[in-house]
Parts: C-alpha cells; structure tokens; sequence
C-alpha cells in the first residue's frame, strides 16, 4: 500500500523545533516536504551541533525525508518563485511572528488567491490574535503562561524546567499535524483550503486535562507537589534505591497497590491508598525508607512477573539498549553515505498496512534547486543567475 500522504506537498518555511518536528511525521509518511531556507544560512538547527561529521545530529534526525531549496524572500524574485511554488502545493506551514508574511506579500490572505484549496498553517507561540500575539517566546514562556511550569516541580522547591519541549512538541507540533490533517479532510469535502492556526500556549492549556477541570469546577488553586499525579500520592513517585538508582512507581489501582506494598513487606499500607495528604507523606517516608535498602536491580526482581506498575528509571544509554524500545523500532539502526551506521529516534505512529519509513537523509542547504526550479520552467543559465544575485 503506498504511503498515507504521498499525494501531500508541503512547502515548509519552519526552523528548529515544532515546525520541522511536525513536517518530519507528514514526510515519514510519505508527504513530499520541501523546506524552504534562506540562502547561505538555512534552517538554524543545521548548527545545532556536528556529530556527524560537521552536522547536527538534531538537525538529521528532525529533517529526514525532505527536500531542500533556498529561497531569498526578501527579494521579489524570491517572492515570485515562491508564489508559483504556490500554485502546486497543498500545504504551506510558518512559524514567524504574526503579520510577517503578510508583510512580505505572502500572506495566507495573498496565497489563497493564488491556490484556494491551500492549507495554511501557521505556529506561533500565542496565535494569530490578542494582546500577546506579537510577544517573543520560547517554550519556557508558553508553559509559564499556561500555569503548567508553577506546578512543575517539589512542593518546598522553585519551579521545575521540563526536560523536553512540552509547548513546542505538544502545544505546537501534534497540534498542527492534528490541524493540517483536519483541514485536508474538509478540503475534500468542500473543495476549499483554510488557515490553521496553532498558538503553543492553547496547546499547552488544552493538555491540562487532569488539572485544569477540577480548578475551573472547584475554583481550588493547584499546588506544586501537591497534585495526584505530580508529587501528592504515595503510590505515584519515584524513589531512591541503595546503588543511587531511582525506582518509578505508579501503583494508582488497588489492585496494584496491594502488590507494591506485599513486595516491599509493607502489607499494613494497604489499607490507606486513599489516606490524607498529610498520611500520604507519612507514607512516602516509610516507602522510601524500604527501597532505600535494596538496589535497582533486586527490586526488579522482585516485581518481575508482578502486576504492581513498577519501572526503572532508564539513562539514555539503557533506555535506547530496551527490548520493549528495540522491539518498536523507536531506535532506527540506518547506514548514511558519508557518515556511516546511524541512529535515529524512530517513527512513534504504528499503521498495520501503510507504516511510515525514513527514506532519506535530512537534505544538504539547497539541495534540490534545481529540481524544483526546472520543474517551474526555469533554465540553467536562469538558475545560474538566481544564485548570483542571492535570489537562492
């Protein structure tokens, strides 16, 4: 079966992380993805590092499967192959602050005149509109204002920096494929493209499932450390263990509960799952004492073959060695021809009859000009000139 998207074009004028993160799922699934950079400096993940061999390993693994051509889009050449560019693709997908395309001659208003069936979507941090719309931000701002960062973190302590890109991945990628894929479904229905338009701090808020309902029911303010799931349960926290390493224990269900406390010998706490917050930190320091006395390792034994939700807390080094993760194929073993045997983060969406695959390696800056541009028309001593005057 040919792949989900591989009738898709997409023109992608994203850098770093959402953007490209959410194009990388459309490629791996067949979408025809070409990033259009700036010439002489393209996409700023390309410099994010050179673990191969002078490029970003982050830049490789988020690029996969695209293609790429430089365009100046400050120059009304630029402008204009651009716009034809337009004319035969489905979607095209920003990140600038709003109002610069539309500065530019290129806004979503200015396409859809060209081609009315495009989907547009555009990533920023607060969306199209409202008072915060032109503020600057990083994922750290956009979990600030969401209320998410205040909870992040022990009780007593400050505010918890998360370790991965919680705005930028969840707030803003999965949002935009989500929105992109919704858009193409009504465009086959009416015939008609649309904006999308994805602001990473909705993102985040909507993600607040387990907390923000109850506040907007109860009016109850959430503390940090204090919430079910993020410090408040004893049956729900990590613990130290003799050799320094950290036991993860998610024993939420009676049923697993009573199994963690039989195996730590602790059968009396039991009965008080569902004890005060003040007897829940009673409990924490009785578990913690008890697994303090034992390593990781013996622990594991312990709960094999047990029902009790019981897990390592993995390094990277063990986590990508995992048999639950190698069996997946999270981690891609692929050969690169100038580099060698690589890894890459594998493809997390599981079709049975149409799985994704990486099929090329991120592109070099610029890389398939001339394809792209002979497919408009344009000859060699055009394009010659084109990178000339910086117009590629």
């Amino acid at each position: 079966m040919p792949l989900p998207l591989s009738s898709l074009r997409v023109l992608d004028l994203t850098r770093l992380l959402p953007g490209p993160y959410c194009t990388m799922l459309l490629a791996d699934f067949g979408a025809e993805v070409i990033k259009i950079e700036e010439p002489g400096l393209g996409d700023y993940a390309r410099w994010y590092g050179n673990e191969w061999n002078g490029e970003s390993a982050l830049f490789a693994s988020l690029n996969r499967n695209k293609k790429s051509v430089t365009l100046n889009l400050k120059t009304e050449a630029g402008k204009n192959i651009f716009r034809e560019m337009v004319q035969r693709a489905d979607v095209v997908i920003e990140s600038f602050r709003p109002g610069t395309m539309e500065r530019l001659g290129l806004g979503y208003d200015a396409l859809k005149k060209i081609n009315p069936g495009l989907i547009y979507c555009a990533i920023t941090g607060y969306g199209q509109d409202g008072p915060y719309a032109d503020q600057a931000g990083h994922d750290l701002n956009y979990i600030s204002y969401a209320g998410l960062l205040a909870l992040q973190g022990e009780r007593e302590g400050k505010p918890v920096l998360p370790a991965v890109q919680i705005a930028d991945l969840g707030g803003g990628a999965m949002m935009a494929v989500a929105g992109i894929l919704l858009a193409l479904r009504a465009r086959d229905q009416t015939g008609r493209g649309q904006l999308v338009d994805i602001s990473m701090l909705d993102g985040v808020i909507s993600w607040m499932q387990t907390i923000l309902p109850h506040y907007l029911a109860t009016g109850k303010e959430p503390v940090r450390g204090e919430l079910p799931l993020s410090g408040g349960l004893a049956c729900y926290s990590v613990y130290e263990t003799a050799d320094h390493r950290y036991l993860a224990v998610g024993a939420l269900e009676p049923k697993f509960w009573k199994n963690f406390c039989h195996g730590i010998g602790r059968g009396d706490l039991i009965p008080r799952l569902q004890a005060t917050p003040a007897e829940q930190e009673e409990m924490k320091k009785i578990i913690a004492a008890a697994i303090k006395k034992q390593t990781l390792s013996h622990w594991m034994n312990v709960f094999a073959g047990k029902d009790a939700c019981v897990s390592p807390v993995l390094n990277m080094d063990e986590m990508v060695r995992d048999p639950q993760v190698l069996h997946r194929r999270m981690i891609e073993d692929t050969k690169h021809p100038s580099v060698g045997n690589v890894r890459l983060p594998g493809i997390p969406i599981k079709l049975s009859e149409a799985a994704g695959t990486i099929r090329s390696f991120a592109p070099s800056l610029g890389e398939h000009n001339q394809e792209y541009l002979q497919e408009l028309g344009y000859n060699e001593e055009q394009i010659l000139r084109f990178r000339e005057e910086n117009i590629i």
